[in-house]
């Protein structure tokens, strides 16, 4: 009698039966992308940057104009110039947002996150965070500095805030805020374009050129258009007193911005988990 083999074929788990092997779960996600995150130099050096920028900007700026603003020569009240840098130093936390989705295409090392974390999801919840974070602690911590050393100059001319004054802790915290914010629609965006390059140019055009441009459209559809550019509707939060009266309110504004943020993560989740890596 002959005994014919069959053609079954059995596929194993590589992990399963394997003691001390498990899958890895979201906090061990979060801390892979933690290490990856702060062992570059670009992410010190863009922190740092924003650091200067925001707080030195902010300084320099009520030195200058102190007498002005007591004077009346500005035509601004000190609300406006207590978180002046800020406005320059988002330009590092949207540097920051892109390089966190766009740096692994660049070097190939998605392919190795995506073995060890097949959930896309997971991964993109892990950057998310991250960067929001980061951006939020260091955002805040730049403004109570710049605060505090430009109010320094402001109050020998008689025109200092305090604290507790209106608005002044809304835009202190609403700085961090916002930067959070930008640098999750900057990493939203390189997630869907996956190039540094293309990912800076569109986030600074829509924040810095097309914001602006978009005052020149006629008709009231025109301004609303203008108000809700992602730049103009989020950072009315992060100044006591903006110099552009026409924005939405600091918290209106910051609520618009936020779910243009949220809509452009869902379709970078989107793509994300249907493109290959």
């Amino acid at each position: 009698m002959t005994m014919t083999p069959t053609s079954q074929t059995v596929v194993l788990d590589p992990k399963s039966n394997v003691p001390g092997v498990r899958a890895p779960g979201f906090p061990d996600t979060l801390r892979a992308e933690w290490i990856k995150f702060w062992t570059v130099r670009s992410t010190f050096w863009s922190t740092a940057m924003l650091f200067v920028l925001g707080a030195g900007l902010t300084a320099l700026v009520c030195a200058l104009a102190a007498k002005d603003i007591a004077s009346g020569a500005a035509g601004e009240s000190a609300g406006s110039f207590v978180t002046w840098g800020m406005m320059i130093a988002q330009i590092t936390a949207i540097v920051l947002g892109t390089l966190v989705a766009t740096s692994e295409y660049g070097t190939g090392m998605i392919r190795a996150t995506l073995s060890a974390t097949p959930r896309r999801g997971a991964v993109l919840a892990a950057k998310a965070l991250v960067i929001s974070s980061t951006l939020f602690v260091v955002g805040t911590v730049t403004a109570f500095a710049g605060y505090f050393a430009g109010n320094w100059f402001l109050s020998r001319e008689g025109v200092g805030l305090a604290l507790s004054d209106d608005g002044v802790l809304r835009a202190l915290f609403g700085s961090g805020l916002y930067m959070a914010g930008l640098g999750l629609f900057a990493a939203a965006l390189g997630l869907l374009l996956r190039h540094t390059a293309a990912a800076l140019s569109a986030v600074l055009a829509l924040v810095f050129v097309v914001g602006n441009m978009a005052w020149l459209l006629p008709g009231t559809w025109g301004e609303w258009i203008a108000k809700a550019m992602p730049g103009n509707a989020g950072s009315g939060v992060a100044t006591p007193v903006s110099f552009n009266p026409n924005l939405l309110g600091p918290w209106t504004g910051f609520a618009v911005f936020a779910g243009e943020v949220a809509v452009l993560l869902l379709v970078a989740l989107v793509a994300f988990r249907r493109r290959d890596a």
